[in-house]
């Protein structure tokens, strides 16, 4: 299957939801990254080490409007079936309209694809992370998709792919709105899904004076904080911490668990963790199934002993 990967930047950076859906895109098949805008190079370079060949579309005054334009002429250039964009807020913006400029539908939110004999089927949560679903699209049509950050596994050096540039213009009446400005919210600068550490805390914290100890000890350690809804509920965190089906989808190097008791919505968010720590005062919390090392106790008084020996260590 020929499968178009956008690869979106920052500051001529790939993000990293983005390079995950490479390994997907060359397992699936025949895949290509697609970068847009005059000033790719670093990023291209990148992309391309992971072995996937590159295509730079070259175009002015980049904006939705003609980033859009860009893939559809870069779906019809590849002859893709598959068109996958990360979750982020461009990608859900863009879905849809190049969905519909390809006369079909999209999926958002994936967090999982298989292949079903001729056919995909996209995994999703639904009804606000209760249950995943599963969907395909009708015979004949294109697919195009967005992907949680952290679904799949991020694919590791390879020969370098070909990379091609290709200078296109793209219509004047094609931009209907131009970008003045950018406010920079809290969400963008929780990156989970980036992170090779997180320290969660959940209910089990007790108070927003423990969950403190979590928001320190991934100071200490030098990670991410994130959180189970009930703890962003409580109000000790914002929901831009949030990790599970209606949160966020990560794969840290490392991740420790504090008071969370491993609720299917939550295990889901994480379970692709390289190793886990769970710290729970249940020894029959299901966090415990998933977990690497289980440490029984209460958080108020395993955290500080955690974070004391760290200090030791690194004194």
């Amino acid at each position: 299957m020929k499968t178009l990967v956008y690869i979106e930047t920052k500051n001529n950076k790939p993000f990293n939801g983005c390079l995950e859906l490479i390994h997907e895109a060359m397992d699936l098949g025949e895949g290509t990254a697609v970068l847009i805008g005059n000033d790719c190079e670093d990023s291209a370079k990148e992309v391309s080490r992971y072995g996937i060949p590159v295509l730079v579309l070259d175009t002015e005054a980049v904006c939705q409007d003609t980033v859009l334009a860009a893939l559809v002429s870069a779906a019809a250039d590849t002859q893709s079936e598959l068109i996958l964009m990360s979750a982020t807020q461009t990608g859900k913006d863009l879905a849809p309209r190049l969905a519909a400029r390809l006369d079909t539908g999209c999926i958002t939110d994936v967090v999982g694809i298989r292949k079903d004999g001729e056919s995909l089927i996209f995994t999703r949560p639904a009804y606000g992370g209760a249950v995943l679903e599963d969907m395909q699209f009708a015979e004949g049509k294109k697919a195009v998709a967005t992907v949680r950050g952290g679904s799949f596994t991020k694919a590791e050096a390879a020969q370098a792919g070909d990379i091609t540039v290709k200078s296109i213009e793209i219509p004047a009446d094609a931009v209907k709105a131009k970008l003045i400005d950018t406010a920079v919210e809290i969400t963008e600068l929780v990156n989970l899904e980036g992170a090779e550490v997180i320290v969660a805390g959940g209910r089990g914290c007790g108070d927003a004076q423990t969950f403190g100890l979590v928001e320190e000890l991934a100071k200490l350690l030098g990670g991410v904080v994130g959180a189970s809804r009930p703890a962003i509920e409580e109000g000790w965190v914002s929901r831009a911490h949030q990790i599970g089906q209606s949160g966020k989808i990560v794969s840290p190097k490392l991740y420790i668990a504090c008071g969370i008791s491993g609720a299917m919505q939550h295990v889901s968010g994480m379970i692709g963790s390289d190793y886990i720590v769970a710290i729970n005062k249940d020894e029959d919390a299901p966090i415990f199934d998933t977990a690497d090392i289980s440490i029984v106790g209460r958080c108020e008084e395993i955290l500080p002993l955690m974070i004391e020996e760290i200090r030791a260590r690194k004194a």
